[in-house]
């Protein structure tokens, strides 16, 4: 109960990603509102359920914390491939935290 709001959110958010082709300042401000949106309803899944979602939680969410620091951190000219690299790395984890709420429903 429960899984599917939030995987029905987390589905917008993988098709709103989906979009995000180049870096600018839009583009950052919609990238960086999925993220946080991504990382609440991790949270809220790994509460409700631990043993799924703790894996998830710990290492996916910690991944993608790692490519939009590299993000942050990139040269002007690197900032194109570095948006890419956290739009997949973003997009990854939504996905797979999409599969586990469907494989508990």
């Amino acid at each position: 109960m429960g899984y599917a709001k939030e995987r029905g959110k987390l589905e917008k958010l993988s098709t709103k990603i989906s979009a995000l082709t180049n870096y600018d300042d839009k583009s950052l401000t919609i990238i960086t509102d999925i993220f946080e949106q991504y990382s609440h309803s991790i949270r809220i899944l790994k509460n409700k359920n631990p043993e799924a979602f703790t894996n998830l939680y710990e290492n996916e969410l910690q991944q993608v914390k790692l490519v939009k620091r590299q993000l942050k951190l990139s040269e002007e000219a690197d900032r194109q491939d570095s948006f890419i690299n956290y739009r997949d790395a973003l997009l990854t984890a939504l996905n797979s935290a999409i599969n586990v709420t469907k494989q508990i429903a």
